[in-house]
């Protein structure tokens, strides 16, 4: 009983954590994508600047034992798009 109420939490937690951290952000009209340690070569994008997502880094540790919820989190949403690096030539 208490699996099934301690399911029945975590599904709810995500779902309603899920709304509040993306996994897209709009900058300037383009579409940039968050990316973890599974699969960096193929979302990071050189001309944006990425910053550590401390909710999700929170949310794979307090999951830790359910195995899904850290491989998702550390491993395709890690770092977030924030801005559009400036070039910056002296």
């Amino acid at each position: 009983m208490k699996r099934i109420i301690f399911t029945i939490l975590v599904v709810m937690l995500m779902s309603l954590t899920s709304c509040c951290f993306t996994d897209k952000m709009e900058i300037e009209g383009q579409v940039y994508e968050t990316y973890g340690l599974l699969n960096k070569d193929e979302n990071k994008d050189p001309l944006v600047e990425y910053k550590l997502s401390f909710g999700n880094i929170v949310l794979g540790a307090v999951f830790c034992e359910t195995v899904i919820a850290p491989i998702w989190f550390f491993g395709f949403d890690l770092w977030e798009p924030v801005g559009l690096i400036e070039n910056q030539q002296n």
